[in-house]
């Protein structure tokens, strides 16, 4: 199995994952935020396709996650994946495309990929992040939340790999000429996670298996890349330059696992 991201941030996000069984390869795109026409240009730089897609999975309905999901889904009959709550806010439920619901901590299998959908708190209808694994390994995602949970924890441990949002630096938040309404919204336990709680998050897992960490989501405005991967580091005990960061406009190669 292997992941690469298209892209990560406020302005778009969407990762994609493969994986690989005998003559059989599968392919899932990981929310689609981005036009129709970057999202072709951004896989085309991954060496992939929007015709190679066996299915696309959306997390939420906020535009930098959803983007031309619908408009993909329908005009090359890929399986559109989320939940009931996010398939309402975007009229997904009454679209031309073959829609599949998803049911927090109710796996589904695509292809040679089994995806395991979990509730997160996030200001969504009904936000849902994933687990994927191909039987052998296990790729965590965990992108828009605001806070731990017991239940982030449990499923995200002994994952050989990991995608962790790193939102902002509290401190650059604070000192930001964003307006105290939006402050609150991003720093809130529905809003996004600050580097320190992504920290948090990391600490409370089993890494006994963990081979690749990637900080995401970044805030152009309220974060720096060094600033998230020492937050990350110093609980891995590593080198920074260990840590991957997803960039908005490049995201990251191809990562396996």
């Amino acid at each position: 199995m292997r992941f690469a991201s298209l892209g990560s941030g406020s302005e778009g996000n969407a990762m994609l994952v493969e994986a690989q069984s005998g003559a059989t390869t599968t392919r899932v795109l990981l929310d689609c935020g981005f036009s129709a026409k970057e999202v072709e240009r951004r896989l085309t730089r991954l060496g992939a396709s929007v015709e190679g897609l066996d299915a696309i999975l959306i997390t939420h309905e906020h535009g930098d996650h959803i983007g031309s999901a619908l408009t993909l889904a329908r005009k090359w009959s890929i399986p559109l994946y989320m939940s009931w709550g996010t398939a309402r806010a975007v009229g997904a439920d009454e679209a031309d495309i073959d829609l599949q619901v998803l049911w927090g901590d109710e796996a589904v299998a695509i292809g040679d990929l089994s995806i395991l959908p979990y509730t997160v708190p996030h200001d969504a209808r009904e936000p849902l992040q994933y687990v994927l694994s191909n039987g052998a390994s296990r790729l965590g995602v965990l992108t828009d939340v605001g806070t731990s949970t017991p239940h982030i924890s449990s499923v995200l441990s002994g994952c050989d790999a990991l995608v962790l949002e790193c939102n902002h630096d509290a401190r650059m938040l604070a000192g930001s000429r964003y307006p105290q309404s939006l402050k609150a919204r991003i720093g809130g336990n529905h809003g996004h996670l600050n580097n320190d709680a992504a920290a948090e998050i990391l600490a409370s897992l089993d890494r006994s298996r963990l081979r690749h960490l990637v900080a995401a989501h970044l805030s152009q405005q309220n974060n720096l890349p060094e600033l998230a991967q020492a937050a990350m580091a110093g609980v891995l005990g590593a080198a920074p330059t260990e840590v991957v960061v997803a960039s908005q406009d490049e995201g990251f190669a191809w990562l396996s696992v």
